[in-house]
């Protein structure tokens, strides 16, 4: 990809703003000085890893003191790893934990024949109850993030002996339930799986040493609060704490206040600041146009590795149906799809051959995939920390990258939300129309997807709801008694009354429409 002399100033730029800060930071940065053992220390060197990013060189130390932590950092800056090979030492190094003693195992004194009812999953309990104890529980919002943060245990761990389960829905539960009968030391879970599971009786958190949520504001935007509460609440009280997020909204802050216990608080970078290597522009569409833009932009650039974010599900596959009509691969990653599916789908994108990912806002955080060349926002989201989030997919590890963003009429009060959060003005590419300046002047809210983008509560594509608060406006019917002779000549009420014919008032007692037909109507 070529770049104009201006482009590669500005890249020149933002490659000496970044090593100018990386520089800045001290100079202990390997992992040896921040105190992890061989076992780690080997696993880590197997994996290329030397130097430490400044979220592992703050969170590492506290962590193996056995300190509570409050850590804030933006995506992409090694938060994972910054949590677990410090949780892998304290439970490799510590005391392990203590045979199942004789009153903690299954004790069952029904009689033989009520015992015979549904005996194998009594079994099922009594092996679960009997293995060794979870002894450190780390919750995640998405799969994708669940299986990753697994995979890097299995990889930071493997000279550590213990054993990591991960458990989410989406597919079925009956390897997950064997895999917890086996003993797990280290369980990676998301909340919806996590308690069904619980209330099954196959998960025991009562012993509990170490409790890790990973990407806590997004878990709190997809409505896990009380599933939070229930299974925080099954954890010891004597307990060491870790929780992670991008963002500290005062939800967040009240969280940490009620479930952590004299927290350390960890800041490396400005709350939603966008990745320092990453050249953003805008193009003003209208949004019946964004289509053809977007295959426009895909044809003349070269891009290697493309994510495009969608506000809806419905919108996505309509995009991926669309590039593929006009043949340009593309695969599209929502939670309307299966877990095989998505699976299949990220292994594609991470491929030597990719596919255009066209995603929502599941793929927005967590997402760990190399050489992301260009992010395209096809829809801005309706929160504008959101965006810095989907930016963070590429300009990664050093790395530059590019993001450009389709704007249209009833996006223009996102995009000036975004700009007051960056404390900046974006690029724009391109002519820029009279209306992009204009407010949209709309109240309620904007079209297409609910905060963190599963489509739900609000209407598809880019139609505008208006002032109404994201209902439709309904319909005024005229009504009136007047002969059917006048209505047809085209006279009104008012030219009934003027000819001497008097309109009768509507029934006061009318009987409405039913609502199902209303909505049937709208379908």
């Amino acid at each position: 990809m070529t770049l104009c002399p201006r482009s590669q100033c500005a890249q020149a730029a933002r490659l000496i703003r970044f090593f100018e800060r990386e520089s800045s930071l001290s100079t202990e940065t390997t992992f040896e000085s921040l105190g992890l053992v061989d076992s780690i220390l080997r696993a880590v060197r197997a994996e290329g890893y030397e130097t430490a990013t400044p979220i592992q060189q703050k969170a590492i130390g506290p962590i193996l003191a056995g300190e509570d932590i409050m850590g804030c950092a933006q995506t992409g800056t090694g938060k994972t790893a910054a949590f677990a090979l410090p949780t892998l030492q304290r439970l490799s190094v510590g005391a392990r934990a203590l045979p199942v003693q004789q009153e903690d195992r299954w004790q069952d004194d029904r009689p033989q024949n009520d015992r015979k009812h549904n005996s194998r999953h009594q079994n099922d309990r009594r092996r679960a109850k009997a293995a060794r104890p979870i002894r450190a529980l780390v919750l995640a919002p998405t799969r994708e993030l669940a299986a990753q943060i697994g995979v890097s245990f299995n990889v930071y761990g493997k000279f550590a002996g213990l054993r990591t389960a991960v458990i989410y829905g989406g597919m079925g539960q009956g390897p997950q339930v064997r895999a917890l009968q086996q003993g797990v030391d280290i369980l990676v879970a998301t909340p919806g799986r996590l308690e069904d599971l619980q209330e099954q009786g196959y998960v025991d958190l009562s012993r509990v040493e170490i409790l890790i949520l990973d990407e806590a504001d997004q878990m709190l935007d997809m409505g896990f609060i009380i599933p939070l509460r229930r299974i925080v609440a099954s954890t010891p009280s004597e307990r060491q704490t870790l929780m992670f997020s991008a963002t500290m909204p005062p939800e967040i802050r009240r969280l940490a206040d009620e479930w952590l216990t004299n927290p350390t608080s960890i800041q490396v970078a400005p709350i939603a600041t966008p990745a320092e290597l990453v050249e953003q522009s805008i193009h003003f569409v209208e949004p019946s146009d964004k289509l053809a833009k977007l295959q426009h932009f895909l044809e003349n650039t070269a891009c290697s590795r493309t994510l495009v974010f969608s506000r809806t599900k419905r919108n996505a596959d309509k995009i991926v149906k669309q590039l593929t009509r006009v043949g340009i691969r593309a695969a599209a990653l929502h939670s309307n799809k299966s877990q095989s599916v998505r699976q299949r789908t990220l292994a594609q994108f991470k491929s030597n051959r990719p596919p255009v990912l066209v995603a929502t806002d599941i793929a927005a955080r967590g997402l760990d995939v190399d050489a992301i060349s260009h992010v395209v926002n096809y829809d801005l989201p309706d929160v504008a920390e959101v965006y810095i989030h989907r930016i963070g997919r590429t300009g990664r590890a050093g790395a530059t990258g590019m993001a450009t963003s389709f704007v249209g009429r009833e996006e223009r009060d996102l995009l000036r939300q975004i700009e007051r959060l960056m404390k900046r003005k974006l690029t724009v590419d391109g002519d820029e129309p009279s209306w992009a300046s204009e407010s949209s002047n709309s109240n309620g809210p904007r079209s297409g997807g609910s905060r963190n983008g599963n489509g739900r509560g609000r209407g598809p594509g880019n139609v505008p709801r208006g002032a109404s608060g994201g209902k439709r406006p309904r319909r005024r019917q005229f009504r009136s008694d007047a002969p059917v002779a006048a209505r047809a000549n085209g006279t009104a009420n008012g030219e009934a009354k003027s000819s001497g014919t008097t309109a009768a008032a509507p029934p006061a007692n009318r009987p409405r429409r039913p609502k199902k037909k209303r909505i049937l109507a709208r379908l």
